[in-house]
Parts: C-alpha cells; structure tokens; sequence
C-alpha cells in the first residue's frame, strides 16, 4: 500500500473515530460528494443514531432532493428533509456576499430546534480542509452554532473526499460540486424565487440538450445570462444549431442577453469581484473564516 493510500486510511479510522465519539449524529445533507462522506461515515460510526437532514427551498436545483434521497437510501443513513425559509429573510434577499450566512443561519437554527426530535446530540456539516481557502461566510454560522465540521477536524481535503466515497462504492464520488442555486445570482441583484428558477430551467436545458456536466449560468445585472462551460467545450456552444437552440432557450426564460465567457468554468467565479460589492454595499463583508 502506498503512503498516500495510508495516510488516507488513517485518516478515515481518525473519522470515524470522531464521530463515534459524538454520540447521536445530525449530517446536513445536501447529497453531494462531502456530505455523502460524512454520512456514510456517520453511519458507519454511529449506526441508528445517525441522520442525514436536507433542506429543500427555492434555491435548491431540480432534482437535487430526489438525488440525494437516493444517496442516503444507499447508505442506509436514517434521512430527513426539511423546508427552510431564507427566502423570507431581507438580508438573504439583498444578496450581500455574506448571503451564504443567512442560509447556513436559517439552516442550523432549524436544525437546533429539532435535535429533541430527531434524538441527535452534534451537528456536523460536510466542509472539508480545501473550503478554508476561499470566501466561506457560511462557516462563520457553522461555528455560532456549534456545528461541527469533522472533515475539516481530521484534515481531510477534496481530493481524499472523492478519494473515500469512490472506496465506499458511494455514486456521488465524482459528481461536480453542486451549490445552491442563489450563488448564479450577482452579488447586489436581489435573489428572488422567479430567478432562480430561472436560472434552474437554463440550467436544465443545456444538461439535458447539450449534454454539459460542470458548468454554470450566472444570472447578471439587467437580465444577462453569462454561461461558463469549460474552455474545450466553448467550439461547441458556439456552433451554430447549438447557438441558435441556447439563445432561443434562455431568451424564452426571460433573459434579455445571452454571453458565453471566455475564460471558462470557474467554480466561486462571482467571488472575483467582492472587492468592488464591498465598496458598493458599504464596506459590510463579515472577516474571512479562520
């Protein structure tokens, strides 16, 4: 066995250990790769007193609860899905780029108040060691509530998450990161139901006709839709029955322009412009997550 695959059995016995060590278990489950693991863990650790919670708004992309239903039927994770209701918060709809705490807030508040219900001692959350790298206002919310991130507690990153859901057989192992639909909406433009959908239909038809996996449409100012796909795709969205078929799409939904950018996909791209958001929203960006 090489030392890579050692250092990642340690640190899945370190996981596991962890959890263990928590009692009864909450995972906030959104069905992704990250969330999968620390379920299958918690399962795997805990037994019965595990859940798996996912919360269902708006923001979330069609056919995301479906999947991660699945998900956690293959674990075999005891599952919850719960309604939140960010959307009824002014400050989630102004869309500051804290926007994320607000949600995360509305999330773990929920979560709280049921742990009586759901018999569970410790919240854990799926952010991994790579997260603390990049603008992350949800985990300032994780640790005002007490949510735990064990991923992060045993130094796990990304690459070694895919790395144990592809050795526990879980399907989501190499599935593209899929964050909420409000994160397609630029900073400042209010997040409303109408445009995430509108951003979730598009979305959905340049998967199912153009057969793209990991890409985004960035809703913008004055109703521009800015697609991002990655660079080899960008010959093919231009070609001509392709081009005609996307325009005419996206127009129909109700976007006024149609840009394909060509700098490519770029997961988080929206965060290239916080220094100016802050400038314009009045300086009000919460310090970066330590």
């Amino acid at each position: 066995m090489s030392q890579s695959a050692n250092n990642l059995a340690a640190k899945r016995e370190q996981l596991l250990q962890l959890l263990g060590s928590f009692g009864r278990v909450a995972v906030a489950f959104s069905g992704g790769v990250d969330s999968a693991v620390v379920a299958q863990a918690a399962r795997l650790a805990c037994g019965d007193r595990a859940v798996a919670v996912t919360a269902v708004s708006a923001s979330l992309a069609t056919g995301e609860r479906e999947h991660a239903e699945a998900v956690a039927r293959q674990i075999g994770i005891r599952h919850q899905v719960i309604e939140t209701d960010e959307f009824s918060n002014p400050d989630y709809l102004r869309n500051a780029p804290n926007r994320c705490y607000f949600c995360k807030t509305e999330l773990y508040t929920q979560l709280e108040s049921l742990a009586p219900e759901l018999a569970v001692d410790v919240l854990v959350n799926g952010a991994n060691l790579d997260d603390q790298g990049d603008y992350r206002p949800g985990m300032q919310a994780a640790r005002e509530h007490q949510v735990r991130s064990p991923l992060i507690e045993v130094g796990i990153n990304k690459a070694e998450v895919r790395a144990l859901a592809k050795d526990w057989n879980l399907p989501v192992w190499d599935k593209p990161a899929s964050p909420c639909l409000s994160s397609r909406i630029a900073y400042g433009l209010e997040v409303t139901p109408e445009r995430v959908a509108r951003v979730d239909q598009a979305e959905h038809f340049l998967r199912e006709v153009c057969g793209l996996l990991e890409f985004r449409v960035r809703h913008e100012a004055n109703d521009l839709a800015r697609i991002e796909v990655p660079a080899d795709e960008l010959p093919r969205l231009v070609a001509t029955d392709i081009r005609r078929k996307v325009s005419d799409r996206l127009h129909e939904l109700g976007f006024k322009y149609i840009a394909l950018d060509l700098d490519g996909f770029r997961s988080g791209s929206m965060n290239a412009v916080l220094p100016l958001v802050e400038l314009q929203m009045g300086g009000s960006l919460p310090p970066l997550p330590h």
